[in-house]
């Protein structure tokens, strides 16, 4: 029996993916992180039909050419890692470069200084004010319209989203304070004032085992403290009572839903002694690789390109993919008796017992994901490139 067949039969447990786990269910050292997705990789190409033993398998003339090429592979490595210190150093050098370029973007999206004309451009005619309305400042909704423009991210912004992402002033990455202790990169998005929450930085780290060949340790986000009423995570769901029922209040009940704000409370990988089987392996390992595509994508191509997001012009030269996929419409079965709260709209008395209303929100789906991106961002992947580490601002 094949090792995929006795994985199929077989619950994988915590113990077996990593044997030097710690006893206690406590959080897990960065050495034993990286030992458990190391194995939970070498898991999924077990389940892949990877051959086992095949190198024992050859005749010894064939061997020994083998060996030879694995010298031959060593000396490339010892270059290669030469090669990613000096880009590492490289990369340093110009994101110092590109710093003030960021501030001046920055200071005109906000409005804080204002563009003059070329001299040799004629004088604008004078708009007309309009009584009760405020003159514009800066470029309105210059990140949302940016982030929505690109494929992957577009599929993350609902448009009850959009109301709080329009008040995005700012995107910047940094790499982290240690680089040779930490590796990864941080993501810092800073918001005006605003009715959904309280906080002025929304920030999302990546800790990565290795950034030459990327493997994600974990993902941190901050904790969004949501305005009464305002979570865009959630939307309250509501039945109504049956008549002739003794308990006419309606049921209501909490769910989370989809939003651009799910990206910072992202997956992680189990610490406790749990049992976690086949299925449960690869669909983290897929939510891990979704999450690090999005946030890699914010880094790689919205952050250095925004401007080009924001007027079309990077859409040029990307490659899409036709979807002729129907969607499921059976997903929201299980919602049929509830309706989705609204204080505001009256109920018809004569409506049928089982009519449903919309409110806030829409099921958490998992965003379609395109190519690996535990090891490669999608712009990377495209040109052969790994993905760095960021750059340091």
């Amino acid at each position: 029996m094949s090792n995929s067949e006795n994985m199929d039969k077989q619950p994988l447990s915590m113990a077996d993916l990593g044997v030097a786990l710690p006893p206690t269910s406590g959080a897990l050292s960065a050495a034993d992180r990286a030992g458990l997705v190391n194995v939970l990789k070498d898991k999924l190409q077990l389940l892949a039909g990877m051959p086992s033993g095949y190198l024992e398998s050859l005749p010894a003339k064939v061997k020994r050419r083998v060996s030879v090429l694995q010298e031959l592979q060593a000396e490339h490595d010892e270059l290669e890692a030469k090669f990613f210190e000096e880009k590492a150093a490289l990369e340093a050098k110009y994101q110092k470069l590109y710093e003030p370029l960021y501030v001046k973007r920055a200071d005109i999206v906000n409005g804080v200084v204002e563009v003059e004309p070329a001299k040799d451009e004629a004088p604008e005619a004078a708009e007309p004010a309009e009584e009760g309305k405020e003159e514009v400042k800066g470029v309105p909704e210059f990140w949302l319209t940016a982030m929505k423009t690109h494929e992957i991210l577009g599929m993350q912004i609902t448009d009850r989203d959009e109301g709080a992402l329009k008040f995005i002033k700012d995107i910047k990455c940094s790499s982290l304070d240690e680089p040779t202790v930490n590796k990864g990169f941080k993501l810092d998005f800073y918001f005006e004032e605003n009715p959904y929450f309280k906080n002025s930085v929304l920030s999302k780290t990546y800790h990565m085992i290795d950034d030459n060949e990327p493997i994600l340790e974990k993902a941190v986000g901050t904790e969004i403290e949501w305005n009464s009423g305002k979570n865009l995570t959630q939307k309250v769901m509501k039945k109504k009572a049956k008549k002739g029922s003794k308990n006419t209040k309606p049921v209501t009940k909490t769910e989370n839903c989809d939003s651009f704000f799910n990206f910072f409370n992202p997956p992680q990988v189990p610490e406790d002694d749990q049992d976690i089987d086949q299925e449960m392996v690869e669909q983290l390992q897929d939510l891990l690789e979704q999450d690090y595509d999005v946030g890699s994508t914010i880094r790689d191509k919205i952050i250095p390109h925004a401007v080009s997001w924001f007027t079309g012009e990077a859409l040029q030269g990307e490659d899409f993919e036709d979807d002729d996929e129907e969607g499921d419409d059976d997903d929201d079965d299980d919602e049929d008796d509830y309706d989705e709260d609204e204080d505001d709209e009256e109920e018809d008395e004569d409506e049928e017992d089982d009519d449903e209303e919309e409110v806030r929100g829409r099921k958490r789906v998992v965003p379609t994901r395109k190519g690996g991106a535990s090891k490669a961002s999608d712009g990377q992947q495209q040109s052969g490139e790994q993905p760095p580490e960021c750059k340091q601002q």
